[in-house]
């Protein structure tokens, strides 16, 4: 799953992970935790990500590439946040020759950068109890939590002067990465602005008709 920050690839990869019973991998959720218990891992990604920069690939792909393996998902996964890079492009390519497993699907949800801007610049967090709300959409209860009470939080990297760092940071690294997998015929692009089900939608008719052909 590739595209901008805030274009909903984490919602949607969950819910085909759902649909098809295999693994979601969200390199985002793999940093978050590693930050939440303070590793040295998540120590020095905080650094980056506070200034809306992306985590070295070295860091990326050792923590990617571990799960990877540890987990031995031997009936494919959803790869979400990763491959940021073309360096990550190459060290994941040569990973899954080792484990036989062939990429079958790329695909990139596109959505106007101001628009990202204002779904990421809208988002709030409970610190207590991680639960994700959006002033737009699914606000908190007066700055509240609705399930448990505790005042929400705007994370340093979905701040307006952030997002737009982390939007020229992604123009710049990862647009390689969609024109590679393009010239690989493997890329599908789908249209962000829909509602989050049309989306859905979208994704499952390549997936299905991906299928079809194989």
């Amino acid at each position: 799953m590739l595209g901008a920050p805030g274009v909903g690839k984490g919602t949607q990869a969950k819910q085909i992970s759902n649909v098809y019973s295999i693994p979601h991998i969200s390199t985002g959720d793999m940093l978050r935790e590693e930050i939440k218990n303070r590793t040295q891992l998540g120590e020095k990604a905080k650094n980056y990500m506070d200034k809306g920069e992306l985590v070295p690939d070295q860091l990326i792909i050792e923590m990617l590439l571990n799960r990877v393996h540890k987990d031995k998902h031997t009936d494919g996964f959803i790869l979400d946040g990763f491959p940021r890079t073309i360096v990550q492009v190459e060290a994941l390519e040569e990973s899954l020759v080792k484990l036989d497993l062939p990429i079958n699907n790329v695909i990139e949800i596109s959505l106007d950068n101001e628009e990202i801007i204002k779904r990421i610049s809208n988002r709030r967090l409970c610190p207590n109890c991680d639960a994700d709300y959006n002033l737009l959409n699914n606000p908190p209860n007066e700055d509240k939590c609705r399930k448990c009470g505790e005042t929400v939080i705007q994370r340093k990297d979905d701040r307006e002067e952030t997002v737009r760092i982390r939007l020229e940071v992604y123009n710049k690294q990862t647009k390689p990465v969609i024109a590679y997998y393009k010239r690989q015929e493997l890329l599908q692009k789908v249209d962000g602005a829909q509602s989050a089900k049309d989306v859905f939608n979208s994704i499952t008719m390549i997936l299905q008709n991906a299928q079809y052909k194989g």
